[in-house]
Order: C-alpha cells, then sequence, then structure tokens
C-alpha cells in the first residue's frame, strides 16, 4: 500500500510507478481517499494548479486501475494507529497486503500493526528490497527517468537521494556512481 506521503514527491512517486509497469517489480494498491489527499497535497502544499493535479489523479487511475481498492471505514473504529492514517491500514487490511509504504512511520507503529501481521517500511528501504531482488531493473528504471528529464543517471539518483538517501547510496555503490549531495551528506 502505498500512502499519500509517498504518491506526493514527485520524484519518488515516480519512480515507484515504473518499478510497477513492466517487468513488473511489486503490485501497487491505494484507494480514493489516498489519491485525493495526494491531489489534495499537490493543490494546497506544493501549489500543482488544479488541473495539473487533477490530471495526475486521473492518469493513475487510468494506467493503475488495478491498484485501486475498495475503502474499508467499517474497519476504522477498531484500529489503534494514528486516526488520520486508519484509512490506509483499513485500506491494506482490505487490500490483503503486507506491507505500507510511507514517510510518516510514526502513524503506524509495529503495535498497532501486528495483529493484521502488516508492516510500515519507509520507502528508501522498500526501492533497496526491489534493488537487491532485481537491480537491472532498478538502475534501468533510473536511466529512463533520467533521460525524460535530459540528466545523467548518476545526477538524477543525486535528486532522489534528498528523500530515499539510503536507496541512493546503495544503487551509487552498487553501479560505482558518486552522488553530488549538498552539505556532504
Amino acid at each position: 500500500m502505498l500512502d499519500a506521503c509517498v504518491l506526493a514527491n514527485h520524484g519518488v512517486c515516480d519512480l515507484f510507478l515504473r518499478l510497477a509497469e513492466r517487468p513488473r517489480l511489486y503490485s501497487p494498491k491505494w484507494s480514493r481517499r489516498i489519491l485525493r489527499e495526494t491531489t489534495r497535497t499537490h493543490k494546497e502544499r506544493l501549489n500543482w494548479p488544479d488541473d495539473l493535479a487533477d490530471h495526475w489523479q486521473s492518469e493513475v487511475e487510468k494506467h493503475f486501475p488495478e491498484a485501486l481498492v475498495d475503502e474499508a471505514d467499517c474497519l476504522e473504529p477498531i484500529l489503534v494507529n494514528d486516526h488520520k492514517d486508519r484509512h490506509v491500514l483499513a485500506t491494506t487490511i482490505r487490500a490483503g497486503a503486507a506491507t505500507i509504504v510511507t514517510f510518516n512511520l510514526r502513524d503506524f507503529t509495529p503495535q498497532s500493526l501486528a495483529p493484521w501481521d502488516i508492516h510500515a517500511v519507509h520507502p528508501a528501504d522498500y526501492l533497496i528490497t526491489l534493488h537487491t531482488i532485481s537491480p537491472d531493473v532498478v538502475v534501468a528504471k533510473l536511466g529512463d527517468m533520467a533521460r525524460d528529464r535530459n540528466l545523467s543517471a548518476e545526477a538524477y539518483l543525486s535528486r532522489l537521494a534528498k528523500s530515499v538517501p539510503a536507496f541512493a547510496s546503495q544503487v551509487a555503490q552498487a553501479v560505482g556512481w558518486s552522488l553530488d549531495l549538498p552539505n556532504g551528506q
């Protein structure tokens, strides 16, 4: 299950979506509520024009229809994770997914997830797992993303390092790239 905070981070979201294309390394899941929350973040916090944010949501829905999971509001009252993110856990349960990918790990404590045999992971850790499983595919997708932006793969990975530094470091080390990180990170 991809949380809205992951989908709202454009570079990280783009990588996750590309890794869900063929050859598919994982099967993304989300609800309409998660997509609406992402679109609202795009508009209100990231100052995307309304038409761009709405277009993003319609494109995601069009290209990944299998990712959409019906919401399970009826489960929310019995959940004990952060109240603002109970809908994410409820949707994860409904989807039968084992993992919530989120930057907000504090909202999904191990104790709140244990009864459901679900765990929350940082996007960097999930990406590291995907890279470990299929390094060639991950590096190829990064190369495609860099070309789309007229950047070198190293430069693009350096940009991603701002959000997912552990992942960027692993990939750079594995392929012999150097990261250009601000402030000596």
